[in-house]
């Protein structure tokens, strides 16, 4: 089984590289741990080991790691969260990476009982297996989420179109920082194991990884 202690110690020093590379701090990266399917040991290991953030899809297995592991660090949804989830997620995660949608927005808010960190998802390329605002409708969209009360908006985040090379994600990278730029906000979270050198040199503040961190999945359970 991979020593996730060092394959912990391994992305540090990749992200350091690539932040060299682009001229940009290391520690002005948020490295998030992706703990999907991921057993509490493991995870637990990579916290002992300096994680500074965690990241899940599911909100019931972020209520299952959180009991057993507490919250030590920041925990960050990063998968689709349906309405009917809102009030366990606000719970839950200290930040909100995925709301792909106005009614998500909408209830977020509605059910918040104090001010929630969240960034709003693009879908870059139009993919129908993904959620996300269409890069045109970013803006409006950032127009709207800034009226609703509670709501702290602090940027973006995208997953790229799936390739075996992380050099296709670049120009996708490219174009989410530029969205990101143009509507005035601090934050941009993108790139994943594969990826996310790139991502870094294409200016992540936040780079989401688990396959190099917990080593390949298993099923959830």
């Amino acid at each position: 089984m991979d020593d996730v202690r060092a394959n912990l110690e391994r992305v540090r020093e990749r992200m350091a590289r690539a932040a060299r590379r682009a001229g940009r701090r290391p520690e002005d990266i948020l490295l998030i741990g992706v703990s999907k399917t991921v057993p509490a040991e493991r995870v637990r290991e990579a916290l002992e080991g300096g994680l500074p953030a965690l990241g899940e899809n599911r909100v019931q297995e972020a209520r299952d790691k959180v009991r057993a592991l507490g919250r030590p660090v920041p925990w960050h949804l990063i998968g689709r969260l349906q309405t009917n989830k809102v009030t366990d997620a606000l719970e839950l995660f200290d930040v909100i990476q995925s709301v792909d949608r106005l009614p998500l927005a909408a209830a977020l808010a509605r059910r918040a009982r104090r001010p929630v960190a969240v960034l709003v998802e693009v879908n870059l390329a139009g993919e129908p297996s993904k959620g996300g605002f269409a890069p045109a409708e970013v803006k409006p969209a950032l127009d709207l989420l800034r009226t609703l009360p509670r709501l702290e908006v602090r940027g973006l985040m995208a997953v790229p179109p799936a390739s075996a090379d992380p050099e296709q994600a670049r120009p996708w990278f490219r174009a989410l920082r530029e969205l990101r730029d143009s509507a005035g906000l601090p934050e941009l979270s993108m790139g994943m194991s594969a990826d996310f050198e790139v991502a870094i040199e294409e200016g992540a503040t936040a780079i989401r990884v688990g396959t190099a961190i917990f080593g390949e999945r298993g099923k959830a359970a």
